[in-house]
């Protein structure tokens, strides 16, 4: 570790012990988030009509205030985009994260408060920082710079007192002027809207700094790692930047990634730790880079909920706090936080690994899954399929999506998968039929509708032309950034589009 390195790190050593208490403390400390956000917003206008004075504890909680979603909570964003107060949170909120998703067109404005911006995310990157160093105590981590690729939409007004953008747009422009110092680019070509001038100004003004860390989506950082080796002609990203260590990633899975990921970076130097920074809110980080599960943030302002997966939707689901889950079980969350967010159901779906620590990984959203046939087959285990496949055949996966197919003559039907190959495999034949016996081998459900091709027939592949996703990115205006591929759907819409893009 180098001297500044070294010195700087010992500013991190008191979280780092403050963190180990998840082990032993995460009842409490979760139970302290909860009195705190009730006692701060107790005086708003949902405080107000919910009563929050009289509330004694979870279960009064739990009884008090419904389970929300953004139609729900639309109503009083927008009379704070408008300008009104105290309606949600008592602090002045300036700041909306624009954020989109992949099963629908419709845009959600999330508040950004002073205190999610600080105590939440901003503290979240502070703790990655803090973890890595800690697991890596020869890094020379502040000795170069480090390249963040953010979203796709600059701040923009809303009106004269509030502005919005992406979740990663608005924390650049928050940013503390000392962290600019060490991260490269400039803040107006990272804030620039389109994506592929972008991507060419990143490059010509980062390839002859000396970049040591990467922060970003892994398939929107692949692009502009290609672009920087072709822009040098290097086969390496190590020839161009030979101090590189690190790469935070988050968004989506880095398993289908993390052999091309390898193959660009062939040095034994180099680190993946992966963040989980929603627009909604900081929630986990890998403590430990020999585990693909994140540790739960518990003292971050967010008091954490849990619906059962067969429940979700329903009208009266089972609701379980922090303390009452279970390993192995898939749950969605929902989230209280100091964004001004109550029992907010954020669409993602977790698995927890272990407990005390609270470990988990994200295993998919709440509507990207494929349940047609009663398999029930999640994001992540497609993820690892993919991943397994291609170490075994030697293929390369760009992007993939994946739906049912109804064949109703039969009254059967089967997965089918459109794939963009980056290099295809020897036989695409072979390549199906292990991914089909992959996915039985990680999903017991998925296995039982195989079994004597009872309801699920073998999968089917559809070869997307080179550009395909791309382009189906770009004509939803999603192109770059945090945007993501939406992986399974329970229906067609979404393989269909592509389809005929394909087809075009």
């Amino acid at each position: 570790m180098d001297i500044l390195t070294n010195t700087i790190s010992l500013l991190f050593r008191p979280r780092q012990k403050e963190i180990a208490r998840f082990a032993q403390d995460a009842d409490a400390i979760q139970h302290k988030q909860l009195k705190s956000l009730l006692s701060t917003a107790r005086n708003t206008e949902w405080g107000l009509k919910h009563d929050y004075k009289s509330i004694q504890g979870y279960a009064d909680f739990c009884e008090r205030i419904p389970l929300q979603t953004y139609d729900d909570i639309k109503p009083y964003v927008t009379r704070m985009i408008n300008g009104e107060r105290n309606i949600l949170w008592p602090s002045v909120v300036r700041w909306y994260a624009k954020s989109s998703g992949t099963t629908n067109d419709k845009s959600k404005f999330l508040p950004v408060t002073p205190e999610i911006l600080k105590g939440c995310h901003y503290k979240g990157g502070f703790d990655t920082v803090s973890i890595y160093l800690q697991n890596n105590p020869d890094s020379h981590f502040f000795a170069s710079k480090g390249l963040i690729l953010g979203g796709s939409h600059s701040p923009s007004p809303l009106n004269r007192n509030a502005h919005c953008g992406d979740l990663s747009a608005v924390l650049l422009q928050n940013l503390n002027p000392l962290v600019n110092l060490i991260r490269v680019p400039d803040k107006k070509i990272i804030l620039m809207d389109e994506w592929e001038s972008k991507i060419k100004a990143i490059v010509e003004s980062t390839w002859k700094t000396d970049v040591n860390s990467l922060s970003g989506v892994p398939s929107w950082m692949l692009v502009l790692i290609k672009a920087v080796l072709q822009k040098t002609g290097s086969e390496y990203l190590t020839d161009v930047w030979p101090n590189m260590e690190v790469f935070f990633h988050g968004g989506i899975s880095f398993e289908p990634y993390r052999d091309q990921y390898k193959a660009l970076i062939p040095s034994d130097r180099m680190h993946y730790m992966e963040t989980y920074n929603a627009s909604e809110g900081f929630f986990g980080l890998q403590d430990n880079p020999e585990e693909h599960s994140l540790l739960l943030m518990i003292d971050y302002s967010v008091f954490y909920e849990f619906i059962p997966i067969n429940e979700v939707g329903e009208e009266h689901p089972t609701v379980l706090p922090l303390e009452a889950v279970e390993v192995g079980k898939n749950y969605a969350m929902v989230i209280t936080t100091s964004g001004g967010l109550w029992r907010y159901q954020i669409g993602d779906t977790v698995r927890f690994t272990s407990l005390y620590p609270h470990k988990f990984v994200i295993s998919g959203r709440t509507k990207n899954f494929i349940n047609a046939f009663g398999e029930e087959l999640m994001v992540d285990n497609a993820d690892k399929a993919i991943s397994r496949v291609c170490r075994q055949t030697g293929a390369k996966v760009k992007e993939y999506t994946a739906a049912p197919l109804f064949m109703l003559d039969k009254a059967k039907g089967r997965h089918q998968w459109m794939i963009e190959f980056e290099k295809m495999p020897p036989s695409l034949d072979d390549f199906a039929s292990l991914l089909d016996k992959t996915l039985q081998q990680l999903n017991s459900d998925y296995e039982a509708k195989r079994y004597k091709e009872i309801s699920l027939q073998p999968l089917e592949i559809r070869v997307a032309r080179e550009g395909t996703f791309y382009e189906w990115l770009r004509r939803k205006g999603k192109l770059g950034g945090q945007h993501k591929i939406p992986r399974l759907s329970n229906d067609r819409t979404f393989i269909e589009e592509l389809g005929k893009i394909c087809d075009s």
